[in-house]
């Protein structure tokens, strides 16, 4: 009698008593727990804390920053919103980098998930030193960007690798007798020079060499962390699936087009929000492959990124650059919510 009349006054205590307490138990957040609240949110304490000064107050401050003009030196003055006016009226650079910044997201993003798929795929059929091939492709992930990134330099610079091999070819073809021979196939091998890599702004629609000199870089750099991914998402897809598939008469095709693709469609949901996050992002790969000793950017390289690190250090004007923040930080979410809302029409869940 005494132990069940200990527990029946346990659970009465254990009981909301506050309105908040209540409806966070009936919405079954959970039972209410009075004694072990104050250590939960000791637990919480040191993370609030770094998120608190480290990134909640950085965001207001930068909010309020983008509607003053600073320079660092003197105080900040008050101008409303005319460093969002300046920016789409009276800045040029900052549509150029805008476009970019969205076709380094077109050139990355689609070439990085289609490449790391089709590794994951042939990986997954158990082909011999599958995992020789797999740390192979993994490797220029975990190598330093900067590191990797200056290699590239020196491949697509105009003493580089590249251009040598291109005019090494060049001088080849010209050598060919049957080149010779003919007028027009000599015109044409003596028209072939090599482009500057990194410098070399887009004419029309090809968005120029330095900014796909960059992508190239992008996508053998995180090519690898894509098909890691993949394979975990291949190596979940249950067996039956495809056995029943094989009964009904699919082939590879088919089971790739109907099984697969389907089945690992929420992985490529997830590769594809963060690629596109890390592609509006891009920074480093254009600094270090493009940038001269004074780190000038050229145009044709240059991302919002680097644009917001140009005007807030090279410039002086914090107050533009957190406004360029800002204008990003609508876009990427705009961009997000986008795809949260359309992945309703071709991602499968398995309880779909």
């Amino acid at each position: 009698m005494d132990s069940a009349r200990d527990l029946s006054q346990q659970t009465q205590a254990q009981q909301p008593s506050t309105p908040l307490q209540k409806l966070s138990y009936k919405l079954g957040i959970g039972v209410w727990r009075a004694d072990q609240q104050f250590e939960g949110y000791l637990f919480l304490l040191p993370s609030l804390i770094g998120f608190v000064i480290f990134v909640l107050i950085p965001i207001v401050v930068s909010l309020a920053l983008s509607f003053h003009q600073w320079d660092l030196i003197t105080p900040p003055k008050y101008i409303g919103t005319a460093n969002y006016i300046e920016l789409f009226t009276k800045d040029p650079i900052f549509g150029s980098v805008l476009k970019n910044t969205f076709w380094y997201t077109v050139l990355i993003v689609p070439v990085q998930i289609v490449l790391g798929f089709i590794l994951a795929v042939i990986l997954n059929m158990g082909l011999r030193w599958a995992k020789f091939y797999r740390m192979l492709y993994f490797m220029p992930v975990v190598a330093s960007v900067v590191a990797a990134a200056m290699v590239f330099r020196f491949l697509f610079n105009q003493n580089g690798v590249i251009t040598a091999s291109i005019w090494e070819l060049k001088g080849s073809l010209l050598g060919q007798p049957w080149i010779q021979s003919s007028p027009q196939l000599l015109e044409w091998v003596n028209s072939i020079n090599p482009p500057d890599f990194l410098n070399a702004p887009g004419q029309g629609i090809f968005p120029g060499w330095a900014l796909v000199s960059v992508a190239i870089f992008t996508v053998w750099k995180n090519v690898g962390f894509t098909m890691v991914i993949y394979m975990a998402a291949l190596q979940a897809v249950p067996d039956v699936l495809y056995d029943a598939a094989k009964v009904d008469g699919a082939n590879r095709r088919q089971l790739l087009r109907f099984v697969t693709i389907p089945l690992v469609s929420p992985t490529t949901f997830f590769i594809l929000v963060i690629q596109m996050l890390g592609a509006f992002q891009i920074f480093t790969e254009p600094i270090i492959m493009s940038a001269n000793t004074q780190r000038q950017l050229p145009a044709a390289a240059a991302s919002i990124v680097t644009y917001i690190y140009q005007n807030a250090f090279s410039f002086t004007r914090m107050g533009k650059a957190a406004a360029i923040s800002w204008v990003l930080f609508a876009i990427v979410f705009a961009v997000t919510i986008l795809q949260t809302v359309l992945q309703r029409r071709w991602v499968y869940y398995e309880t779909d």
